[in-house]
């Protein structure tokens, strides 16, 4: 049984002053490498002159090199763009042709792989709102069908993300505040995290079913993790009150149950967490900077640390700045790609230009490279990472 579990049922309920001294820091104080001003590694995807464009998904084709990306043109609603890289992200093309009805998307598009019960594989597109649609793609990505509607049910980024089981089970995951899940349009103030599945590759899905709700937090926007033995997915959750720090819950059944929200150390707050799992039982993920007490605020950032630093409520090892956001809190909804040769692509939008539109941008780098800029943070002029 993992540390958290166990604590909860060993421990008799606090204290009012235990309680608040047992809350996790608003801040952190891990080192920060700062890549914003390398801008050898930065590459437009995608930009036009009085466009805002956001909010993009990425997919790696087997062959480890190709790469598709999809995102709006707007805030989330808008029209789907998609492009293609050939390089692993070095270059990309024009932007492709799409089916007509993609511009009818009210939301942010995301793009998974789907094994099918038959040993094929296809891609999948959602869109979210109210209904709920999805395309898909049998061959790599060079043709998709329409958006079609998956159930009588809607939600907000619809799916944040999604999870196959050995058993062959596809679960996604998404929140609504009440407009969208039944189609109302009237926010009740409590959010609620749903997942759905589906056991034959994505033809038909179950009804929504709530995970998780919190009686003063707003949680939505899960990204998911795996625990290095394999037996325990957790979903980091956005903290959308502003009040709190991010959350996390946990499952050891694979999805059928979940845990209660626990609150995250400050060095993981953030918006649309999305992990890479490293080699060497380290993650690496990639949000946007809510942390309450931040130099890097409102920018791109990554985190790096491990499965005990979580379930233990430790601050990590280190954190990157990858961009700099001339805005507040816009940008960071990001695309990860672990590639073969262990180079990290990592997509998104933002200001990145002041006093313009938000335009979408590509970062290379590897954990070579970083943890070297550690070691240096750490022990001045030794050329090896830190242990």
């Amino acid at each position: 049984m993992i540390p958290f579990l166990l604590a909860t049922l060993l421990l008799q309920p606090a204290s009012p002053a235990q309680e608040e001294a047992a809350k996790p820091s608003r801040g952190y104080g891990i080192p920060i490498i700062d890549l914003d001003g390398e801008v050898d590694r930065h590459v437009v995807v995608d930009r036009e002159e009085g466009q805002y464009l956001g909010h993009p998904s990425t997919h790696l084709l087997e062959d480890g090199s190709t790469v598709l990306i999809v995102y709006p043109k707007g805030h989330g609603r808008g029209g789907i763009v998609m492009k293609r890289s050939e390089d692993g992200g070095r270059t990309w093309g024009e932007r492709l042709e799409t089916p007509e009805n993609w511009a009818t998307s009210m939301e942010v598009p995301t793009l998974y792989d789907l094994d099918m019960p038959d040993g094929t594989g296809k891609i999948v597109m959602f869109s979210g709102l109210h209904p709920m649609r999805m395309a898909t793609s049998t061959d790599d990505g060079v043709t998709w069908s329409q958006l079609e509607r998956i159930g009588d049910y809607g939600g907000i980024v619809v799916m944040s993300d999604c999870i196959q089981f050995e058993d062959g089970r596809f679960m996604c995951f998404f929140h609504d505040d009440g407009r969208f899940i039944s189609g109302s349009g009237k926010a009740t103030g409590i959010f609620h995290v749903y997942a759905i599945t589906s056991s034959d590759g994505g033809v038909t899905w179950s009804d929504p079913e709530v995970i998780t709700t919190h009686e003063t937090a707003h949680l939505c926007e899960g990204g998911l993790i795996r625990s290095p033995d394999k037996e325990t997915i957790g979903l980091l959750l956005r903290e959308n009150s502003r009040t709190h720090n991010s959350f996390i819950i946990y499952s050891r059944d694979e999805g059928r149950t979940w845990t209660d929200p626990v609150e995250l150390p400050g060095a993981l707050t953030g918006d649309r967490h999305q992990v890479i799992a490293l080699p060497d039982q380290r993650y690496f993920i990639s949000f946007r900077d809510t942390t309450h007490e931040s130099r890097t605020q409102g920018d791109w950032v990554g985190w790096v640390g491990t499965w005990d630093d979580i379930i233990n409520g430790r601050e990590g090892q280190y954190r990157v700045r990858l961009k700099d956001n001339h805005h507040r809190w816009d940008c960071a909804y990001p695309a990860l790609e672990l590639l073969p040769d262990g180079t990290i692509l990592a997509v998104t939008y933002g200001h990145w230009t002041e006093g313009a539109s938000p335009w979408i941008l590509g970062m290379r780098f590897t954990m070579d490279e970083l943890d070297a800029r550690h070691a240096e943070l750490v022990h001045p002029g030794s050329s090896k990472p830190s242990p």
